[in-house]
Order: structure tokens, then sequence, then C-alpha cells
């Protein structure tokens, strides 16, 4: 049941994808057919920024889990050499 369930709401958000793309690309086409190149500029400027806020925010919560992963992983070439490895 459960397995129903989630593979409805991935139907329904990968729709949902689809209608986003979809209105984007016609509201794009417009304001380049009605030359409205000031505000075009203006959202992608804006949408460049969103992006790379994004990309940071996400790098910043993974680095934390790197750093503990690297300290709990043992050198590589220590593996193969037999010496332990550093701490």
């Amino acid at each position: 049941m459960s397995q129903r369930i989630r593979s409805n709401k991935a139907k329904r958000s990968r729709g949902l994808t689809y209608l986003w793309i979809a209105v984007l690309a016609v509201s794009i086409f417009l304001l380049i057919y009605f030359e409205q190149t000031s505000l075009l500029y203006i959202l992608a400027t804006l949408g460049v920024t969103v992006l790379l806020v994004i990309v940071a925010t996400a790098d910043l919560g993974q680095s934390e889990q790197s750093a503990e992963a690297a300290v709990r992983m043992p050198d590589s070439s220590s593996l193969q050499s037999g010496v332990k490895a550093r701490k």
C-alpha cells in the first residue's frame, strides 16, 4: 500500500515539474517575442543569484559530514604498506 502511495506521489511531482518547465519556457519565449530584454536580464540575474545561494548552502551542509568521514576512514597508502594510519 505504501509503495503505491509513493509511486503516485512521484508521478504527481514529476507532472508538476513538467508543468513548471512549460510555464517558464512559454514566459521566456513571450519576453523575447515582445522584446522585454531588460526584464529578462533582471530575471536571469536573480535566477543565477538564487542558484548560487542554493549551491553555497548545500555545500556548507555537506562539509561537516565530509570532515567526519575523512577522520574515520584510514589512509589508503597505510592500508597497502601495513603501517598504521595517522590521526
